[in-house]
């Protein structure tokens, strides 16, 4: 297991986050195996693989807004992220030029249509089974590098994946389908394709994804009202179905009972109320 920092926003790189994610992973007795890695030490393999497409001519400047974007009345992929109507990819240079002069560009990456060669991605993960997604259709060109200058998570979790050699990558169901997009640049830089397994979420009542800024419950409060990683953990492990009950258990106890067919069999996020983690 690696552990990876993704830091490339300047605002997860300021105050103690970092330190404070790494002392809760070791306090439930999770660890990794080799050095962490830190994303924002990283920005010339993003822009190495980054010049590569450029090269290739698979790149094109663009100046489109977030607000315009999600203004559009044109479809929304299944992240919520608009589908990109190509837009700015038939620019003059002339007009590119211009426009730089009010604004600087996002670079996008130019995908392929249902009918040619990777318009359609398919791939089986481990939790949702067999997976297709039309790239022009599902997502449409997409960033690869931000207005301000910031590598795009598309890009960059895919260098990293390759450079650090991971062979499965397992995460939240929130991200499948983003893995399309994932597979087509590994295949455009020529990197090996791993395995995923996308598992359910646990989530409010209303649906949302558990977040600090909605004030939901951070590790720091966890810690404080069960006192242990085992009560902690045996906890989670019931509510999410993995464990009968909720008697306390270790990391390496959950991973001996563990079994994909739970999930396989679910398919759907974990509800939780307000006083399931009391």
């Amino acid at each position: 297991m690696l552990l990876r920092i993704e830091d490339l926003d300047e605002r997860t790189q300021s105050g103690p986050w970092t330190d404070l994610l790494i002392d809760d992973l070791r306090w439930l007795d999770l660890y990794w195996d080799g050095e962490v890695v830190y994303q924002h030490q990283r920005l010339e393999a993003y822009q190495a693989a980054a010049s590569l497409l450029d090269q290739a001519g698979l790149t094109y400047p663009c100046f489109c807004s977030r607000a315009e974007l999600h203004a559009a009345t044109a479809p929304h992929a299944s992240d919520g992220t608009p589908v990109y109507a190509g837009t700015c990819r038939g620019l003059t240079p002339a007009e590119v030029a211009e426009r730089s002069k009010r604004r600087p560009p996002a670079t996008r990456l130019i995908v392929p249509q249902e009918d040619e060669p990777n318009g359609i991605i398919t791939f089986t993960d481990r939790v949702y089974g067999a997976q297709q997604q039309v790239l022009a259709r599902d997502c449409g060109d997409f960033l690869i590098r931000r207005s301000d200058g910031v590598f795009a998570y598309q890009l960059a979790v895919v260098v990293d994946d390759a450079a650090m050699g991971v062979t499965e990558i397992v995460r939240g169901s929130d991200l499948l389908a983003s893995t399309p997009r994932q597979i087509y640049l590994q295949w455009l830089l020529g990197y090996a394709e791993p395995t995923y397994a996308h598992i359910p979420l646990l989530i409010a009542p209303d649906g949302r994804r558990l977040a600090k800024r909605d004030h939901d419950l951070d590790m720091g409060e966890l810690r404080k009202r069960f006192g242990s990683p085992e009560r902690l953990l045996g906890h989670v492990a019931h509510l999410a179905g993995i464990a009968p009950d909720a008697t306390p258990r270790t990391a390496e106890q959950l991973a001996n009972v563990f079994s994909w067919s739970y999930l396989r069999a679910r398919h759907n996020d974990i509800v939780i109320g307000r006083n399931a983690m009391a």
